[in-house]
């Protein structure tokens, strides 16, 4: 009997640690229930590039590699200029066109696997999300379409065109994933995933041209009422606004708490989220900023209308470099293994070092190319004003 009380105590415990695995596992399983709708992915990674920037904070930048000397791997004709910049998901690319078509194409083969057909121009970039495709047109509607065959689920309809990219949050619930898209009918639209219903939204003074960045439950826009808008990704309420000094064509890239953009003034800035204050800004141009800058640790590198791609310190907007192309770079570039890509109006696709500034490849495409690239698995897609889908990588 001397050893009945250790023997007890010992039950005693084991029975306490079945109990605690019984309560964890039932936590467990609440805690899944409660968050049943799979975890979307907000970062590019070096295979993807699902929306417009490669992410939610439309910073442009993406990790992987690229080839030393890209090959046009193939082009794809659609019908019309395509404006809008491609998006790239598990080996399909996605891409609007002015003849109205959404269209996915093969990212290996070039080949069409779909199309689907809105009522308009299509010059906004796709967003891939959890195997749907959403999609603004000129027709006024966001698009839900389902990422293998194209078909409809849902078309939202907004009081104006939608030229912007959508992007995406989660509810404040954890239960739902929503949609944000700005229109011409002057507001910023949430909308529901899955149903395809309004959440909220939230008004301006003016049109909403660019995209919408998504950044610590604040989304973060700039418009044609000039002025740089945070508002509560939860319930669309105004946290503040920013004095952008003039209209934004294009989309604000969001790093580290701060906000880059340029604006129609000539003018380029970056400003603090918190404090709503301009940190600097450079106004040393003759021609407006209209496309979205890339920005990464060290450096912002944006395009202006005077036909140059700037590289800026990103913490004091001291210029770095400059590189001059022969027409206005309203194509968004790209950061990617120490190289910047973009396009311009003359009509070239080039890369350039990013520590020096100097070109390192070109390719004459012969026409405008506005749409902004998208780099993955080592590739480079982008559209052009010619009507095709270009994509270049690795020699065989």
């Amino acid at each position: 009997m001397k050893h009945a009380k250790p023997i007890i105590l010992v039950a005693v415990i084991l029975l306490a640690m079945v109990i605690s695995v019984l309560v964890l596992k039932r936590s467990e399983n609440d805690i899944g229930t409660k968050i049943s709708t799979p975890v979307a992915t907000e970062q590019n990674t070096s295979k993807n590039w699902p929306m417009f920037r490669g992410s939610q904070s439309l910073t442009g930048s993406v990790p992987g590699s690229l080839p030393t000397e890209p090959k046009l791997k193939w082009r794809f004709k659609t019908e019309g200029p395509v404006v809008s910049s491609p998006v790239i998901y598990n080996g399909v690319v996605i891409v609007g066109s002015d003849d109205g078509n959404v269209y996915a194409i093969d990212l290996k083969s070039g080949k069409e696997v779909w199309k689907c057909r809105t009522e308009d121009a299509i010059e906004a970039a796709a967003c891939v999300l959890n195997d749907k495709v959403f999609v603004g047109s000129s027709d006024s509607f966001l698009y839900a379409l389902d990422v293998k065959t194209g078909k409809l689920a849902w078309k939202y309809e907004t009081d104006g065109k939608i030229l912007g990219s959508a992007n995406w949050t989660h509810s404040p619930d954890g239960n739902a994933l929503w949609i944000l898209v700005g229109s011409y009918d002057s507001k910023l639209h949430c909308v529901d995933s899955k149903s395809g219903k309004s959440v909220w939204t939230y008004g301006t003074a003016s049109y909403i041209n660019g995209a919408p960045a998504v950044y610590d439950g604040r989304v973060i826009f700039g418009g044609c009422d000039a002025v740089i808008h945070i508002v509560s990704a939860a319930d669309g309420k105004e946290v503040t606004t920013i004095d952008a000094g003039a209209y934004v064509a294009g989309s604000a890239a969001i790093y580290d708490g701060r906000i880059y953009v340029g604006n129609y003034d000539n003018m380029f800035m970056c400003a603090d989220i918190e404090s709503g204050k301009v940190v600097w800004k450079y106004s040393e141009t003759e021609s407006p900023y209209y496309c979205t800058p890339a920005v990464n640790e060290e450096y912002v590198i944006t395009g202006s209308r005077d036909n140059n791609i700037y590289c800026f310190d990103r913490k004091d907007g001291k210029v770095k470099w400059k590189f001059q192309t022969l027409g206005e770079v309203d194509s968004s570039p790209v950061v990617c293994a120490g190289k910047v890509i973009a396009g311009s109006g003359d009509g070239r696709l080039y890369i350039i070092d990013l520590s020096s500034g100097d070109k390192t490849w070109s390719y004459e495409i012969g026409e405008s190319i506005t749409s902004s690239p998208a780099v993955a698995d080592r590739m480079i897609v982008v559209g052009s004003d010619d009507g095709y889908v270009y994509a270049f990588g690795a020699s065989e």
